[in-house]
């Protein structure tokens, strides 16, 4: 036992990380629990898609309208206690949609209002749990302290959540979200015991907030190679949001394939995830970064021409398990990437900038999906998304080659030993 928890997580990385990964796992699967039990809430209350695509809307706009305040927070206050606060309220919301879903006083528009609720208090304890790992592991030690938090992200966030949260729904619709706020008050626990290192930032350093979140901006722009990473993730998500918004309609309606059915797909995508953990090492050692994110535009691009066209359930499952192996690969490179680059003072606020960036395009994408599904029906945001994707590979492809050459300083990830990457996202 003891050999298969030092393979899982090092000693070298330290308790308090172990600790850190413990309450992701955790947290990770009530969200994964939501992201199946959310959408099947809404479709049960409207089958209008534009409502249904509202939904993933409310969710996805606390993000853009409150990321770049969080990010400046996070380097200011003391990030645990923020993560801790955070969790409470989550826990509360959650309690109140639970009672309200079984005393049968459940509206759409009252749901939409705590999913937004939800997701805005999500923004604050996100971003500045994301800034912990830098503090807690060596530099070098980022790629595989990433590749261990996203594993978990996928075998319980993506795997095991989902279909436990459809089974739930089948159940009863107050179950998933009440198993939901037991899991998150867990979280909070867990994340009590993280001793974090001191604030990165010196207090007597601290402006006004406008000028912090300036001062982010300006270090994104003048920085090409995360300008890169967060205009690429701000247009692709435009194109992915427009197709994800419906994803509940496009799987009950076009593929057929019930609430279950639905969860089915998200898990699918994950095990493609896991697939992924079993290759990076070796891909990470054989292919440069912006090759590497070059690829991985081209498979999201195939991913929505191929649901676009096709009326089969198993040629979907197919083709979320190749796009669950390309997230993987894709989102551990990009936030190593990040994490490397940025100064420990400025995480916060540059973790921010592309959570504006990553929200920003959800959100126009969701709006555009609701009205494409709405008048052309569900296949049509797929074909938005590979059109749109289409194009963009081709104006971004050489705009790529910035990110290869990121963190000159560090060592690459190509150069990590074997047995510190193989079976990591």
């Amino acid at each position: 036992m003891s050999r298969l928890v030092e393979t899982v997580v090092p000693a070298r990385l330290g308790v308090p990380f172990r600790w850190l990964l413990a309450s992701s796992w955790v947290s990770n699967l009530g969200d994964g629990i939501a992201l199946a039990a959310g959408p099947l809430l809404v479709a049960s209350l409207t089958d209008d898609a534009r409502l249904v695509a509202l939904a993933a809307t409310v969710q996805w706009l606390p993000p853009l309208l409150f990321g770049l305040l969080a990010g400046a927070l996070a380097d200011r206050w003391d990030r645990r206690r923020i993560v801790l606060v955070v969790n409470v309220v989550r826990t509360v919301v959650l309690a109140a949609l639970a009672l309200t879903v079984a005393g049968g006083h459940a509206t759409i528009t009252l749901v939409l209002g705590l999913l937004f609720l939800l997701g805005t208090a999500e923004v604050f304890a996100d971003n500045a749990a994301q800034t912990f790992l830098p503090m807690l592991v060596r530099r070098d030690d980022l790629a595989v302290a990433n590749a261990r938090l996203q594993t978990g992200f996928i075998t319980v966030n993506q795997l095991a959540g989902p279909p436990l949260g459809a089974a739930l729904f089948a159940l009863g619709s107050v179950w998933p979200f009440g198993a939901q706020a037991v899991v998150v008050g867990a979280a909070a626990l867990l994340v009590a015991r993280i001793a974090l290192p001191a604030h990165p930032r010196d207090p007597a350093t601290r402006s006004h907030l406008g000028r912090d979140i300036a001062e982010g901006f300006r270090w994104v722009w003048h920085h090409t190679a995360v300008r890169t990473l967060v205009l690429t993730i701000f247009i692709f998500n435009i194109t992915f949001g427009a197709a994800w918004s419906v994803l509940v309609l496009y799987a009950t309606q076009r593929l057929g394939m019930g609430e279950i059915g639905y969860g089915l797909l998200t898990t699918v995508s994950a095990a493609g995830g896991l697939a992924g953990t079993a290759t990076y090492g070796w891909i990470t050692r054989r292919v440069s970064l912006g090759n590497l994110m070059r690829i991985g535009l081209v498979v999201e691009t195939l991913t929505h021409l191929g649901l676009a066209l096709t009326r089969q359930p198993w040629v979907a499952l197919v083709i979320f398990f190749f796009f669950g192996a390309h997230a993987f690969i894709w989102g551990t490179t990009s936030v190593t990437v990040r994490q490397r680059a940025v100064p420990g003072a400025l995480q916060g606020r540059v973790g921010a900038v592309n959570t504006v960036g990553v929200f920003g395009g959800l959100v126009l994408g969701s709006g555009l999906g609701g009205v494409l599904a709405e008048h052309w029906g569900v296949a049509a945001p797929f074909w938005f998304a590979a059109v749109g994707s289409a194009v963009f590979v081709v104006v971004i492809w050489r705009q790529l080659r910035h990110v290869a050459h990121a963190d000159e300083a560090a060592a690459p990830l190509d150069e990590a030993p074997a047995e510190d990457v193989t079976g990591e996202r």
